[in-house]
């Protein structure tokens, strides 16, 4: 028999903030994080505009005395703070990291959704142009070699790999059962959380530390993005530029940051007091086999994941409760603002609801907060628990010209009061990769 499954600590760090509380309230008012690229000249780039973390400092989560982390890269230190806050929130220790309550280090494990750190563009840049032969038009590898080892640090190399982050959270928090990470684009920290609840389900672990970290705001990263055309070019107007489900959308706007939940098995977190903030009832994965860059835009792929997810969880799409009501309150939509990714994930949710897709609202945060990447589906299953708690849903902002071939409910412009009691009691959240990589995790609020 397969054991229960809540979530009892969530922590985040985002363009709009570092706590979930000040960040939740943001969300609700509509506020933008997206500006002006601080970290590099992008003038001369198509798109000058991200969600950047602001005003963020590791120390303001973790003790000082703990030097092991002071220099970590960015991605990293986004998800140690994530981490810090999930972990006090749980009741597992204090914000040192250290492990103080009643449980079994070995029954810990951490599954996350890490990303590659980012790249030291300076080191790295100056070491190319130094080393080109240009009578020979090539690289001279020596002299490479030498520019190199004088400019680069091995801290800030390594640092680069994505496995770094699993061990900095491994250590931080004692976490010394099974330990993954996936890097399935940005499906990534879903699937790492829907894998992490299987985990628990089977046995494996009483306690995952789970969720995602990335930061891709940084010239290689923003080239790659806008050389694939994915991104907006709306220079003029970046706090309006990520328009998901509006007709006049072109493109993403990147975001970073990390999202990090406490996944406990039920009876054990009860046992040593903790709170369930709400249930994981079902996880849905699949693969469109299609293209390296796209889904297929028949959206069969996230339809799939969508219904794996309510199966587990034992729901029919096509119920209603006795007001007719739908008996999912709310779809955190992967909701990207791309031209495919917007009409192919409406039309997975009206192939999995059919009539009643109209009824059920489908909004996108990543209006606000731009596109996390890796880290995207952990912070907006957060925003699932957040409508649980409070019976609000978020609005998609921007969102001014319905596209036609995206008519269904997706919370335009205003937030949504649905009433604190049983107002919202099951969501869905999805998030869609590059490769056709589709996830989707059914949460519920807690019922005991």
């Amino acid at each position: 028999m397969s054991r229960r499954v809540v979530i009892t600590g969530t922590g985040w760090v985002t363009p709009l903030g570092h706590d979930v509380s000040s960040v939740w309230g943001k969300l609700l008012s509509g506020a933008s994080g997206v500006g002006r690229v601080s970290r590099f000249d992008a003038r001369t780039f198509a798109t000058d505009f991200a969600a950047e973390v602001k005003q963020f400092e590791l120390f303001d989560f973790l003790d000082e005395r703990s030097s092991a982390y002071a220099h970590t890269g960015l991605s990293t230190r986004f998800a140690l703070a994530a981490a810090a806050q999930a972990w006090v929130q749980a009741g597992l220790g204090e914000r040192t990291g250290a492990l103080t309550a009643e449980v079994n280090p070995d029954r810990i494990g951490l599954y996350m959704g890490a990303g590659e750190g980012s790249l030291d563009t300076r080191a790295f840049f100056t070491t190319n142009a130094l080393s080109w032969d240009g009578a020979a038009r090539a690289v001279d590898t020596g002299r490479w070699a030498a520019e190199a080892y004088e400019r680069m640090t091995r801290a800030r190399e390594i640092e680069q790999e994505p496995h770094v982050t699993l061990s900095h959270l491994a250590n931080c928090f004692t976490c010394r059962g099974p330990a993954f990470n996936c890097m399935t684009a940005c499906a990534a920290s879903t699937q790492a959380v829907g894998e992490a609840f299987e985990q628990i389900r089977r046995g494996d672990a009483d306690v995952m530390l789970s969720g995602g970290a990335h930061s891709m705001i940084h010239p290689l990263g923003m080239t790659g993005f806008i050389r694939l055309t994915a991104m907006s070019t709306r220079r003029e107007d970046p706090a309006r530029a990520s328009r998901p489900f509006d007709k006049s959308r072109d493109g993403f706007v990147m975001g970073e940051g990390a999202g990090i939940v406490v996944l406990e098995e039920a009876e054990h977190a009860l046992r040593r007091g903790a709170t369930p903030l709400a249930e994981v009832v079902g996880f849905g994965s699949t693969a469109d086999a299609y293209r390296i860059t796209d889904i297929h835009p028949d959206g069969a792929g996230g339809a799939g994941a969508m219904r794996r997810a309510l199966q587990q969880a034992g729901v029919d799409p096509a119920a209603t409760d006795d007001t007719g009501r739908p008996l999912v309150h709310y779809i955190s939509a992967h909701g990207t603002g791309t031209q495919e990714n917007d009409v192919t994930e409406t039309r997975a949710v009206k192939s999995v609801f059919g009539d009643l897709a109209p009824k059920v609202p489908f909004g996108s945060v990543k209006s606000m907060l731009g596109h996390l990447i890796q880290a995207a589906g952990a912070v907006e299953l957060i925003t699932c628990l957040k409508a649980i708690e409070t019976g609000f849903l978020p609005p998609t902002i921007n969102l001014n010209t319905p596209d036609p071939e995206c008519d269904l409910d997706h919370l335009p412009n205003d937030a949504r009061d649905c009433g604190p009691e049983g107002g919202v009691d099951l969501c869905l959240s999805n998030s869609f990769g590059f490769g056709g990589q589709n996830d989707c995790i059914a949460v519920r609020r807690w019922r005991g």
